[in-house]
C-alpha cells in the first residue's frame, strides 16, 4: 500500500482501525439489526453500506452466518458466485429483504440479479458479453448498485481556488514590507493630490500614480504565480489519478473480463492472482493456496492462508476475508467485493493520510540555493539600506520641503532598499523545477512512463547503470512457439527437417491440449473462439499454439469440462506450475517449467509419441540429450519449456512415494506436499518459444551506452539464452563477465567489489539476487535504475534508485514498489525516461543560468548608481525592477523549463551526486555577460546623453537605458537554452512553443510600456535611432554568449583560482553561518532523538505483541514524514520490524544498517559466504583463456583483449562509481 509523504505537522491522524484476525475455535456471537435506518428506503438490496461495514470489521465466520453465509450474503447483494454481475445491469426490479436473502441461501433459490427481460440471461447471452461490455454501458449503468454501495474510487481531493493560492503567493515577508510602504507612498501621494495646493502650484497632481502602478506590478506578480500553481496542481492531480488506474479481471455475466478498477463495484467477482494488491473489501469465493500479505494494515509480516468462504464455514474455521490493500503472495482465487471506494478499509485510510505534492531532492538542492541567496541578499540589502540611511539623516538638515517630503524621500529609501532584496531572492528557482517536472511527466506519460514519484523524474537523468530485464522489455513479448521436441526423439519446427507436430497421436495431444489450456491461468480477452488472450506471454504463446494444433474448444469450455481439483501456482522459486484434474477414473497432474527444473524429477519419457502414450525408462543418456537440446534452444534465443505429466488413482494421493501430510488445523483436509508429488514425472517434451529482439533495442542501447550509462541484463533465462540475446542487443561485448545465479551467490562482497565493475550479464537470477546486485552496485557510488515484472522484484525496484515496473506484464505489487511504470515493457522508453531527466535538471540549470545574470546586474546597477549619485538618479525605478522580477521569475520558468529533449542531451556524462548545482561552464557564462552588461548600462547611463541625443527631457534618456537591459535579457534568453559549450542554442525551439510565446508577450509587454508608460512607469517614447541601438546591444549578447563558450573552462577555473583570495572572507562568513544553522539544527534533532527514545523507551512492557503493536500504530498515526523516520528508527533499535511500511529513501538505508546490527536483516546471512569457496582470480583468468575448462556458469567475453586484466581492485572506492571511470571503460567494447 503507498504511503503519503506528510508534511512536518506532527498532529496525529485518526486511521479506522485495521481488522481483527479471526478468533481460532468457536467464534464469538455476533448478532446485526438488518432492519435499523441504515437501510435507505425502498434500498433494492437486502443490505446497507453499514451492514456490510460491520461484516468486514467483525472479521469472523459468525458474522458471515449472521449474513446467511456466502450465498445469502449474494442473495442480498443480488449477484451470482458463479456468473458474477449482469454485464447489461441498470435499474434493478423489484426489492430483496434481509430475510428473503437468509432464506434463499437455505433453500438454495438463484438470487435476483438481473431485471427482467434481461437479454444476458436468455439464450446466446454469452456471446454478447463482449459487444456490451465494451460499450459504454458499464460506465453508466448499474444506476441501482452504484448510488446504494458508491464507487471504486476516492473523492478529488479539495483544490485551492484561485485566491488561495494567490494569498499563498502573497505570503512572503519581502512582498509585505514592500506592500505595506507601497500603501504608506500611495496614501500620501492621494493627500497631495487631494490637498489644497500651494500658490503658484498648477497642472495634475500625479505622485499617486506610480503607488497605484506598483500596487498593480504586485498583484500581476502575486496572480501570475498563483495561476502558474493552480495549472501545476491540476496536471499532478491528473497524473496522481493516471497512476492509480489499473486493470482488474472480474467475472461479469459468467466471462472473464479486464475492467479499470475505477469500475468495481459491489457484488463483482474479482479474479485473483499472485502479485495482485486486492483493490476492494470482500469474502473468498473458491481458491487454491491463497496467502495474503496482511502487514500494511495489522503490521504482521507472517503471510495470512485463506480459505474460501463456504469451506471455512462448513468446518467452522479460517479466514475468508479479503481486504483492500493487502497483497496476493501466494496463489488463485476469486472474490466476492463487498466494499469499495470511501467504504472499504484501504479507501478510509488513504482519506485520512491524503497529503499535497512531495518535494523532490532537486527542489531541496534548490531550496538550500536560494537559502543562501536570501542570506547574501539581505545582508547586501541591509548594508545597502543603512547607507542611504545615514546619508540621508546628513542631508536632513539641509532638505528643504514640508515633513510630507521628507517622509516620501524616507519611503523612496525603504522601498528601493526592498525591491533591491525583492530581486535577490530567487523564488524562481522552486517554481522553475515544478514547472519542469509538471511538463516533463505529462509529456513522459505521451512517451509511456508513468512516472509515480516525482524525484524519480530527475533522479533518473543521472543514473549511471541500468538493469534490464529480458522478457518484454529487450524483447516484444510476443511468444509464439516455433519448435519442440516429444518425446526423445519427435522433434518438429519451421526447418525443412522437421516434423510437422500434427502427426502425433490423438492421445499425447490430448495431454498437450490439456497442459497448454487447462495448466494456465490465462484466459481469453473477447468473446468465445478469440485469438487474443490476456496472461502472461509465455501461457498465450501456448494457447495459440493449441489452438492452431490441437482444436482446442474456447478456454472457458475446456475448463468447465474439466475443472481443476488442485493447483500449485507458479512462483519465481520452483519455476514451474502444476494443476491436479480429474481426467475419467484417474487423476492427471500435469506440470510445466524450465527444463533444468523439470527433467531431474522425470523417471519417464514417451517412447513413441506418434503412435500413443506409451512411455519408456529415462536414462541419464537421453536425459543429458535432452538437456543439450534445451540448451541448443538457448542459444538460438529461444525459451525451452518442458511438458510433463503424472497420473493418480485418487487425489490428494495416499501412496508410498507422495505422501500426505494430515494437518492438525483441519479435521477433513489433508495438505499435498508438492516436493513429493513432483517425483516420477512422465516427460511429454519440450516446446521452444520465440520472442524476438525489439527493433529498436539495439539502438536503443548504444544511446545509454554514449550517455554514459552501463546497461546489465538481469533474466531469469538461461545462461546460453541470456548470452546470446545480450551479446545480439550490444549489451554483452568486449571486456565484459557474464555470471549465473549460483556463481553469484557464491561470491562475497569483497569479490563482489572486483566483479560488478565488469559484470554485463547475470542469468538464471532469482529476485533475491537482483535485489542484491542492486544493493551492493549503490554500495559503489552507482546511481541504479532497474526494471522488474514480478512481486518478489518488490525487493529490487524498492532498493533501487529508480525503479521501473512493467506496465503490461507487471504485477500490482511490482508497480506499487516502482517509481515508474513502463506502459509499454519497452527498453526504449526507459531511454527516453533517461533524456526527460537531463532535460529537467537542465530546465534547472538553464533557469540559474538566466536569473543568477540578472541579479546580479540588477543588483549591482540599483546600488552603486542610488550610492553614487541619489535615489531618484538610480538606474532602474521601483517600478522597472518590479517588472524585471516578473519577467526573470514567472516568464522565464515557462520559457526555460518546458524544452524538450535534444538530440544531444544524451551524449554527455552522468553527474556525479555531490557535484554544485552551478557549474563552472555555467559561472562562466554568468560572469561574463553579467560584466558585459554592466559596462554597457553604466555606460549609457553615465555618459548616454553625450553621444544619443534624446528628444526630450524628463524619462526618455532612462527608458532609453531601461529598454537596452530589458532587450539585453530578451537576447540572453536565448542564450541561456544552453547551459553547456555547446553552440547550437536554437536546438529544438520549433518543438517549444511556450519559449516563442514568453518572447513575444515579453517583447509586446515592453513596447507598450516605452510607449504608453508615461508617468506610471517613469518612460516616455524612444526614437527610431535608440530603438536600433537597444535591438544592437541586446542582441550583442549571442555572439559575446558563443565567444565565452570558446573559451576553455580549464582556462577559467584557473583565473578563478587566482581570485581566491579575494572571495576568501565572503565564503568563510557563508562557511560560519551555515556551520552555526548546522549546530543549530543538530541541537534541535538530539533534542528531538532525546524525546522519542524517552517516549518509545520509557515505559516499555513486557509483553512483546502489545509493545510491537503500539510502536506500529504510533508509526502509522505520525503525519510528519521526519516523525515517522524518528518512530521507524526506534522501531528498528528496539529490534523489531517495520513489517514492510514504505519509508523514505534515506532511512532506509539507516533502517538496512540498523536491521543488520540487530540481526534482523535477511541478507546478512547472504553476505556470510566463504571466501575460500571460489578462487576468484584463478576462475576469472581461466575463463579468459580457457572457456570450456571453467567449471562455474563464469564467462569472459571471447573478444576480451589479453592484455585486459578484467579484475581491476584500484577501481573500488574513488569518488566516482566504477561505470564511470575512464580505466574501466576503456577496456569495454560497445554494442
Amino acid at each position: 500500500m503507498p504511503h503519503p509523504n506528510d508534511d512536518d505537522s506532527i498532529t496525529a491522524v485518526a486511521l479506522p482501525s485495521p481488522p481483527a484476525p479471526p478468533p481460532s475455535g468457536n467464534d464469538v456471537d455476533f448478532s446485526v439489526d438488518f432492519n435499523d435506518k441504515s437501510r435507505p428506503e425502498n434500498c433494492k438490496f437486502a443490505f446497507s453500506v453499514d451492514h456490510l461495514h460491520k461484516l468486514n470489521d467483525a472479521h469472523t465466520l459468525a458474522a458471515l452466518r449472521a449474513f446467511g453465509g456466502l450465498e445469502g450474503l449474494a442473495h442480498g447483494l443480488r449477484t451470482d458466485t458463479k456468473a458474477g454481475l449482469g454485464v447489461d445491469e441498470d435499474v434493478l426490479d423489484g426489492i430483496v429483504t434481509a430475510t428473503a436473502a437468509i432464506e434463499a441461501a437455505k433453500t438454495r433459490k438463484p438470487p435476483v440479479t438481473e431485471p427482467s427481460g434481461s437479454p444476458s440471461t436468455g439464450p446466446g447471452g454469452l456471446e454478447l458479453v463482449a459487444e456490451i461490455f465494451n460499450s459504454e454501458h458499464h460506465a453508466k449503468g448499474y444506476s441501482d448498485r452504484r448510488s446504494t454501495y458508491g464507487e471504486s474510487r476516492l473523492p478529488k481531493p479539495r483544490e485551492r481556488s484561485l485566491l488561495q493560492l494567490a494569498w499563498l503567493a502573497f505570503n512572503d515577508k519581502l512582498i509585505f514590507l514592500l506592500t505595506a510602504s507601497n500603501i504608506v507612498s500611495l496614501a500620501l501621494g492621494i493627500y497631495e493630490a487631494v490637498a489644497p495646493g500651494h500658490e503658484g502650484d498648477s497642472g495634475a497632481k500625479l505622485e499617486w500614480i506610480e503607488g497605484v502602478t506598483i500596487a498593480v506590478a504586485i498583484l500581476v506578480i502575486v496572480f501570475g504565480q498563483a495561476i502558474n500553481d493552480k495549472v501545476r496542481n491540476k496536471k499532478f492531480v491528473k497524473l496522481n489519478e493516471k497512476n492509480q488506474d489499473r486493470s482488474i479481471a472480474v467475472v461479469k455475466s459468467g466471462k472473464t473480463v479486464v475492467i479499470s478498477v475505477f469500475d468495481i463495484l459491489v457484488g463483482d467477482l474479482v479474479r485473483l492472482e499472485a502479485g495482485d494488491v486486492v483493490p476492494a473489501d470482500g469474502i473468498l469465493v473458491d481458491g487454491f493456496t491463497v496467502k495474503c500479505d496482511e502487514s500494511p494494515l495489522t503490521g504482521e509480516s507472517e503471510l495470512v492462508e485463506k480459505v474460501p468462504a463456504r469451506e471455512a464455514v462448513a468446518k467452522g474455521d479460517g479466514d475468508c476475508f479479503i481486504h483492500s490493500g493487502t497483497r496476493i503472495e501466494h496463489g488463485v482465487g476469486t472474490y466476492l467485493v463487498t466494499a469499495v471506494g470511501t467504504n472499504s478499509i484501504h479507501g478510509r485510510i488513504r482519506m485520512s493520510l491524503r497529503n499535497d505534492v512531495e518535494e523532490t531532492p532537486l527542489q531541496h538542492k534548490l531550496g538550500l540555493l536560494a537559502k543562501q541567496i536570501i542570506i547574501i541578499g539581505f545582508v547586501v540589502g541591509s548594508i545597502f539600506f543603512t547607507i542611504l540611511l545615514i546619508r540621508w539623516l546628513v542631508r536632513l538638515r539641509y532638505f528643504v520641503g514640508s515633513p510630507r517630503e521628507k517622509g516620501e524621500s524616507f519611503l523612496d529609501i525603504f522601498m528601493l532598499s526592498v525591491t533591491v532584496v525583492v530581486i535577490g531572492v530567487p523564488e524562481g528557482l522552486s517554481l522553475a523545477v515544478a514547472v519542469a517536472l509538471a511538463f516533463a511527466t505529462t509529456r513522459m506519460l505521451k512517451d509511456n512512463n508513468l512516472v509515480r514519484l516525482l524525484r524519480s523524474c530527475e533522479t533518473m537523468g543521472n543514473a549511471t547503470t541500468i538493469c534490464s530485464d529480458k522478457t518484454g522489455t529487450l524483447t516484444q513479448n510476443i511468444m509464439t512457439v516455433v519448435s519442440g521436441i516429444v518425446g526423445a526423439q519427435y522433434s518438429f519446427g519451421d526447418d525443412a527437417e522437421s516434423r510437422p507436430i500434427d502427426a502425433i497421436s490423438t492421445d499425447v495431444k490430448d495431454v498437450l491440449r490439456q497442459s497448454v489450456t487447462l495448466n494456465s491461468t490465462a484466459f481469453e480477452k473477447g468473446g468465445p473462439g478469440s485469438r487474443d488472450f490476456v496472461g502472461s506471454s509465455t501461457e498465450t504463446a501456448l494457447l495459440r499454439f493449441g489452438r492452431d494444433h490441437f482444436a482446442t474448444a474456447p478456454i472457458a469450455e475446456e475448463r468447465e469440462n474439466s475443472p481443476p481439483v488442485h493447483l500449485f501456482p507458479f512462483n519465481a522459486d520452483r519455476k514451474c506450475m502444476a494443476t491436479v484434474i480429474k481426467d475419467g477414473p484417474k487423476y492427471r497432474m500435469l506440470v510445466k517449467g524450465a527444463p533444468e527444473v523439470i527433467l531431474p524429477h522425470c523417471s519417464e519419457i514417451l517412447s513413441k509419441p506418434e503412435e500413443g502414450l506409451e512411455t519408456e525408462g529415462l536414462g541419464e543418456e537421453t536425459r543429458r540429450g535432452l538437456s543439450s537440446v534445451a540448451r541448443g534452444f538457448s542459444d538460438k534465443m529461444l525459451r525451452p519449456i518442458a511438458i510433463a505429466y503424472r497420473d493418480f488413482e485418487s487425489w490428494p494421493p495416499i501412496t508410498s512415494d507422495a505422501p500426505v501430510k494430515a494437518d492438525a488445523s483441519r479435521e477433513s483436509d489433508t495438505v499435498v506436499d508438492f516436493k513429493q508429488v513432483m517425483r516420477n514425472l512422465g516427460l511429454a517434451g519440450i516446446l521452444a518459444l520465440r520472442d524476438p529482439l525489439r527493433p529498436e533495442v539495439i539502438e536503443s542501447v548504444r544511446k545509454c551506452q554514449d550517455a554514459g550509462v552501463f546497461v546489465r541484463m538481469v533474466t531469469g533465462d538461461a545462461f546460453e539464452t541470456a548470452r546470446a540475446i545480450s551479446t545480439e542487443c550490444g549489451i554483452y561485448t568486449a571486456g565484459g563477465i557474464a555470471l549465473d545465479g549460483p556463481t553469484f551467490r557464491k561470491l562475497s562482497s569483497s569479490q563482489l567489489d572486483l566483479v560488478l565493475p565488469r559484470l554485463q550479464v547475470l542469468a538464471r537470477s532469482s529476485p533475491e539476487d537482483k535485489a542484491r546486485l542492486v544493493r551492493h552496485l549503490k554500495k559503489l557510488g552507482e546511481t541504479v535504475a532497474v526494471t522488474g515484472d514480478g512481486t518478489n522484484d518488490a525487493y529490487a525496484l524498492k532498493a533501487a534508485d529508480v525503479g521501473f515496473a512493467m506496465g503490461i506484464s507487471g504485477t500490482e505489487v511490482a508497480k506499487e514498489a516502482s517509481s515508474i511504470i513502463l506502459m509499454d515493457d519497452n527498453f526504449s522508453s526507459i531511454v527516453k525516461a533517461l533524456a526527460w531527466g537531463r532535460t529537467v535538471n537542465s530546465a534547472a540549470k538553464k533557469f540559474i543560468q538566466f536569473q543568477f545574470t540578472i541579479n546580479i546586474t540588477a543588483a549591482f546597477l540599483t546600488i552603486i548608481s542610488a550610492l553614487i549619485g541619489d535615489v531618484d538618479s538610480a538606474v532602474f525605478a521601483v517600478i522597472h525592477l518590479l517588472w524585471l522580477n516578473l519577467l526573470m521569475d514567472i516568464l522565464a520558468a515557462a520559457a526555460l523549463a518546458t524544452d524538450y529533449p535534444t538530440d544531444d542531451v544524451l551524449e554527455r556524462q552522468p553527474e556525479p551526486r555531490n557535484v554544485h548545482i552551478v557549474s563552472p561552464t555555467m559561472w562562466k557564462m554568468i560572469l561574463g555577460q553579467a560584466i558585459y552588461q554592466l559596462i554597457v548600462i553604466f555606460s549609457l547611463h553615465y555618459a548616454g546623453d553625450r553621444y544619443f541625443t534624446t528628444s526630450t527631457g524628463g524619462y526618455q534618456h532612462q527608458a532609453f537605458v531601461f529598454n537596452t537591459y530589458i532587450f539585453m535579457q530578451i537576447f540572453n534568453q536565448w542564450n541561456c537554452r544552453r547551459a553547456d559549450n555547446r553552440l547550437n542554442i536554437f536546438a529544438g525551439i520549433f518543438r517549444n512553443p511556450w519559449f516563442m510565446l514568453v518572447q513575444l508577450f515579453t517583447l509586446a509587454g515592453q513596447i507598450v510600456i516605452i510607449f504608453k508608460g508615461g508617468e506610471p512607469f517613469q518612460t516616455e517614447p524612444l526614437t527610431g535611432a535608440q530603438w536600433g541601438w537597444t535591438i544592437f546591444f541586446g542582441s550583442l549578447t549571442l555572439p559575446l554568449g558563443a565567444a565565452i563558450r570558446s573559451i576553455p573552462d580549464s582556462f577559467f577555473l584557473s583565473v578563478t583560482r587566482r581570485l581566491k583570495p579575494v572571495v576568501r572572507p565572503v565564503a568563510g562568513l557563508i562557511r560560519r553561518l551555515r556551520g552555526k544553522a548546522s549546530r543549530k539544527a543538530s541541537v534541535v534533532e538530539d533534542h528531538r532523538r532525546e524525546r522519542t527514545e524517552e517516549y518509545f523507551f520509557g515505559d516499555l512492557e513486557d509483553d512483546e505483541e502489545r509493545k510491537i503493536r503500539r510502536f506500529r500504530w504510533r508509526w502509522w498515526t505520525r503525519s510528519s514524514k521526519k516523525t515517522k523516520d524518528g518512530v521507524a528508527t526506534a522501531i528498528a533499535s528496539a529490534g523489531l520490524d517495520l513489517g514492510g511500511q514504505n519509508v523514505a529513501m534515506r532511512f532506509q538505508r539507516q533502517l538496512s544498517q540498523r536491521r543488520i546490527g540487530t540481526g534482523l536483516s535477511g541478507t546478512g546471512e547472504q553476505e556470510k559466504v566463504n571466501n575460500g569457496e571460489m578462487d576468484l582470480a584463478r576462475w576469472i583468468e581461466l575463463a579468459k583463456n580457457s572457456p570450456g575448462e571453467c567449471p562455474y556458469g563464469l564467462e569472459v567475453h571471447p573478444a576480451t583483449g589479453k592484455g585486459d586484466p578484467v579484475i581491476m581492485r584500484d577501481v573500488v572506492g574513488g569518488r566516482i562509481p566504477p561505470s564511470q571511470n575512464k580505466e574501466v571503460r576503456r577496456f569495454l567494447g560497445r554494442g
